[in-house]
């Protein structure tokens, strides 16, 4: 049987063969589907699935951290697009080993991430599974139309900014793999990647701003991510290697792992900071909203050109770095 052509390619032969609906705002291709509810109003819906020994390792995460982990990067979509996340379905593959315990941990912590947003869990599935556990989480969520913000809106001349510090998810995986899940100088790190934030407040700042052309949340790494804005807006970027935000932590943690901080930031993944791109006259004015409003700092990495493609510009050279995250298949 031949090898499938990597997670893009299958996704875009699904696309081609999906249908669709006058209903249908936004499809396949972008962080949810949308779709008209009433005059003024959209719905969101998006899934994902964790799969035992490609998204998580039950030899260092802990339940409760991963089942706020399997609600979190959900959660992360709606905010990707600006909407508010109200209801969730989790479906659960379990092993026979994951006793009665380990599960009221995992729903305590998947719970207690719903509660802080307000989402309410009303159904799922329960299956066993012979292997590996799964964890499927479905988020809807909903928002004004007007308010709405897809990956396609990227103009060229556009600044791309990010939400916070990259590589730190990818980093704690790194520290969690050499057995330093417990030491105590790296969780900050190590938190990044077991029990990660997603950023809904901002992500509503943004939509309700209506100064953001594009957005997305950084799942895959800036990399990839900043590459599905711009396939999905018919342009390329230029990232500046020296404006990628990196902790000092990060730096220090990738000479003890042996590994460059700024390919963490790059095709780390899992960092669920939001990414997004503005006018240059909008830059400043969304700088002070969002201070004002949540306290948070903007960073503004890159630039939205004509063509196609990512580039990365560093010591005076350019090269391209399109797709360069994690992608199943690969």
């Amino acid at each position: 049987m031949a090898r499938p052509e990597g997670e893009r390619g299958i996704i875009a032969r699904i696309r081609q063969a999906a249908g669709s609906s006058g209903d249908l705002v936004v499809g396949i291709g972008d962080d949810c589907a949308v779709y008209k509810t009433a005059p003024d109003r959209l719905s969101l819906v998006t899934t994902d699935t964790m799969v035992e020994g490609v998204h998580f390792d039950l030899g260092w995460h802990p339940p409760v951290h991963l089942g706020r982990k399997a609600a979190s990067v959900n959660i992360s979509d709606i905010a990707a697009m600006g909407g508010l996340p109200r209801f969730a379905l989790l479906s659960l593959a379990l092993t026979p080993d994951l006793g009665r315990q380990w599960l009221a941990g995992f729903m305590a912590g998947f719970l207690a991430v719903l509660a802080e947003h307000g989402v309410v869990l009303i159904g799922g599935d329960t299956v066993q599974s012979g292997h590996e556990s799964m964890f499927s989480v479905t988020v809807l969520g909903e928002m004004a139309e007007a308010e709405l913000i897809t990956r396609k809106g990227a103009k060229a001349g556009d600044v791309v900014l990010v939400s916070g510090f990259l590589g730190e998810a990818a980093a704690g995986l790194a520290l969690c793999r050499l057995g330093l899940v417990h030491d105590s100088g790296w969780q900050p790190l190590v938190g990044a990647h077991l029990d990660p934030v997603c950023q809904v407040t901002l992500g509503r700042v943004l939509a309700a701003s209506g100064m953001v052309h594009a957005m997305q949340d950084l799942s895959d790494g800036l990399a990839t991510d900043l590459a599905h804005i711009c396939a999905e807006s018919g342009v390329g970027a230029v990232v500046a290697a020296e404006r990628i935000p990196l902790s000092p932590l990060l730096r220090k943690a990738a000479e003890t792992c042996g590994q460059s901080p700024l390919e963490w930031a790059l095709a780390g993944g899992e960092d669920y900071q939001l990414l997004f791109t503005a006018g240059e006259q909008q830059v400043a004015p969304l700088r002070k909203l969002v201070g004002e409003k949540t306290g948070r700092e903007l960073f503004a990495v890159g630039r939205i050109v004509e063509g196609q493609g990512v580039f990365l510009e560093e010591a005076g050279r350019r090269r391209e770095i399109s797709y360069r995250g994690y992608e199943h298949f690969r």
